[in-house]
């Protein structure tokens, strides 16, 4: 369990200095660059690449939006369906934002064998599971429907 306190810490830290250097939260970060990285996404396509909930990538895109750094524009043929559009000043922000993990922790994972990293990456995505259980797993405990 400490090093899960541990690994909370740091990520607290960096998250804080990320803040502090870039005016950005990881999350709105994840954000712009799943934007960026998939063209326009509907909102629930970003929620789901950013595995955030729909209701916090709303309000994440309403901060950006206010900002400058997205537009959103609703389908003329289905009022429901809303697509976001990164602006040349989204873009601009996410080429100085800064790496959302750090450089000794990037160049210790790549310089691990690939088994080792896929050993790593299962192991987080394990005690995730734990923490936050997958969306359509929590929904089907709880028994809601998602449609």
């Amino acid at each position: 369990m400490k090093a899960i306190r541990r690994i909370v810490r740091a990520n607290d830290i960096r998250s804080k200095k990320v803040a502090r250097e870039a005016g950005l939260t990881i999350p709105q970060i994840v954000v712009l660059q799943a934007v960026r990285d998939f063209g326009q996404l509907t909102t629930a396509a970003l929620s789901h690449q950013a595995d955030l909930s729909p209701a916090t990538t709303v309000t994440i895109l309403d901060k950006l939006e206010a900002r400058g750094l997205v537009t959103r524009r609703r389908s003329a043929t289905d009022r429901r369906i809303v697509r976001t559009r990164l602006t040349a000043e989204g873009e601009r922000i996410l080429k100085g934002a800064p790496a959302l993990f750090g450089r000794r922790f990037v160049t210790g994972f790549a310089d691990l064998p690939e088994a080792e990293q896929q050993r790593i990456v299962a192991a987080f995505r394990a005690v995730a599971d734990l923490v936050d259980p997958p969306l359509v797993e929590a929904v089907a405990r709880e028994g809601t429907d998602l449609g």
